[in-house]
């Protein structure tokens, strides 16, 4: 027979999904954390211009503040500012 065993297949991709959780899992605590620096940067880059920090990509990241404004409290909190250092966004 040319296709193999029956259920040879899922055996493989069992096998699969089991390696990949056995490497992967002792740093998804790390990914995790990098990945929220790296949106903690990029919401810094987005707003700049309104915190007073030059940013010559500011014609470029205007257009994103919309979208960042659900995030920016929980971010605040996490740079530790207690109240939102922007006049015009009053989350708290």
């Amino acid at each position: 027979m040319a296709g193999g065993t029956p259920g040879g297949d899922s055996l493989l991709v069992k096998l699969a999904a089991g390696l990949q959780e056995f490497y992967a899992a002792p740093y998804r605590r790390t990914f995790a954390r990098a990945r929220r620096d790296e949106d903690d940067l990029f919401m810094l880059l987005v707003f700049a211009e309104t915190l007073g920090v030059p940013n010559p990509a500011a014609c470029y990241t205007l257009e994103l503040m919309p979208v960042m404004y659900e995030r920016f409290h929980d971010w605040h909190r996490r740079m530790g500012l207690e109240r939102s250092p922007l006049d015009h966004i009053g989350c708290c």
